[in-house]
């Protein structure tokens, strides 16, 4: 799962430099939306999906007003795009793996970029299902070990909470959970007053491949083209970087 932390970094990190611009404020909106339509309510009390993706938004500082009218949306209140989610997958450089999640109101135009981007950058979008087993898909939490003053006493607790797994990565735990207890564990840690990271239902890679240098570029480039795009929510891969070549072309 090391190679799955170091990625999920990168990720975060990029996150957080789109919230200062507001860049990732409408992806943010969709997501809430779709939750708010696909999860037949919009109380997240009542609505696993809203509610995560609520919590997302908190996350990146997304205003209340922003996250009110993304829910409203969804519920048919006001009126809005109807967008739909779908999933792409297909092959990067170094026989990486590669999964798009996008939100869309044209699917066909959005179909026709993804595919673009793939093939100008050494890659190619595969058929459904193509890549889609070699992931599973989890809740996924991180933590700082600075937040935790009695390891034990956490890892009990939120094992007892739902937790699947908690892993350490150099100053970090990582936690995985099974979807039906992500939200259980959740509750737990903020009970316990521990700040997350992160928290985000993820696919997680099973086996990860471990790419050269310049097959490293290659792919983080592809990756970063797809997450830039306007419809894509979410971009996972199974591609391993070692801590060196991170330093280099991270």
């Amino acid at each position: 799962m090391s190679g799955h932390s170091k990625w999920h970094s990168i990720k975060h990190k990029k996150a957080k430099e789109d919230a200062k611009r507001g860049n990732i404020f409408g992806k943010l909106s969709k997501s809430i939306t779709i939750a708010a339509r696909e999860g037949g309510s919009g109380d997240p009390e009542n609505n696993f999906m809203l509610a995560n993706a609520i919590a997302k938004a908190k996350e990146y500082n997304m205003p209340m007003d922003n996250i009110d009218r993304a829910i409203k949306r969804g519920t048919g209140e006001i009126d809005g795009e109807k967008f739909e989610t779908i999933m792409y997958e297909g092959y990067g450089p170094g026989g990486t793996a590669i999964m798009v999640e996008v939100m869309t109101e044209n699917k066909n135009r959005t179909a026709a970029d993804i595919r673009n981007i793939f093939s100008k950058h050494s890659g190619n979008l595969g058929e459904t299902g193509c890549v889609g087993w070699l992931f599973e898909r989890k809740g996924l939490i991180f933590i700082d070990k600075a937040e935790v003053s009695d390891e034990e006493s956490f890892m009990l607790d939120v094992i007892d909470s739902g937790a699947e797994d908690i892993e350490e990565d150099g100053d970090t735990y990582e936690i995985k959970v099974n979807i039906s207890e992500f939200m259980n564990v959740r509750k737990k840690l903020a009970e316990m007053k521990i700040k997350m990271n992160s928290a985000e239902v993820s696919y997680i890679p099973k086996t990860t491949v471990e790419v050269s240098k310049k097959d490293a570029e290659k792919v983080l480039k592809l990756i970063n083209l797809l997450d830039e795009h306007d419809d894509v929510q979410n971009v996972y891969s199974n591609i391993e970087i070692t801590e060196e070549i991170l330093q280099e072309v991270g």
